[in-house]
């Protein structure tokens, strides 16, 4: 089983990519989440994997981060959500924030991810309630980096950029930008921060 690759990035598309390891070529899906992060083709990448086994295929998914990883592999255990509606959930919510809405319970949150329906909305929000216990859910916020503050700031700036018409998965990665970026840290500062980055 393939757990981790290191290597030069030679194909880039939005969810798939070809990393050259050794010489050999391995193809791997990537959620959005994981995309944006990756250097351009040429560019050396380490990726965590998990491989999926089908009885006609062995399909890599690869993750930049731990936390991605562990919430692709907890939805995929759910009935019903194979890998790829699981990476389009990746694709359409921010790891930490899908954490965040389980633990609410905020149904309506998980609905807006695109592909996914009330009833699946609300059987990811059952079955992963259980699986995502309070300590797991801690450690998702330090891996983010997300103390209850940080946590409102950034949800208060991805809300104004969604207002705005901008498209979420853009505004997660200019709203991420700014608030590790050095400065102030008020609402103002940080939404022209991340306006400036979306331009």
């Amino acid at each position: 089983m393939i757990a981790r690759l290191t290597g030069r990035i030679v194909e880039k598309q939005a969810t798939r990519l070809v990393v050259d390891v050794g010489g050999v070529g391995y193809e791997v899906h990537v959620p959005l989440s994981t995309f944006y992060h990756l250097p351009e083709p040429g560019g050396e990448v380490t990726l965590r994997v998990h491989t999926h086994v089908r009885e006609d295929a062995i399909v890599l998914f690869a993750f930049a981060t731990a936390l991605e990883q562990q919430v692709f592999e907890r939805l995929i255990a759910i009935s019903g959500i194979g890998p790829k509606l699981a990476l389009a959930v990746l694709s359409g919510i921010d790891p930490a924030d899908l954490v965040r809405a389980v633990q609410s319970g905020d149904v309506a949150r998980l609905t807006k991810i695109p592909g996914v329906g009330r009833k699946t909305a609300e059987r990811i929000g059952l079955e992963l309630k259980d699986r995502l216990k309070q300590p797991w859910a801690a450690d998702a916020a330090a891996m983010t980096g997300e103390g209850s503050g940080e946590a409102e700031l950034r949800a208060d700036l991805l809300s104004a950029l969604l207002n705005l018409g901008y498209h979420r998965a853009l505004a997660e990665k200019a709203v991420d930008g700014a608030l590790v970026a050095p400065g102030e840290r008020t609402f103002e500062r940080l939404l022209r921060d991340a306006l400036r980055r979306m331009s």
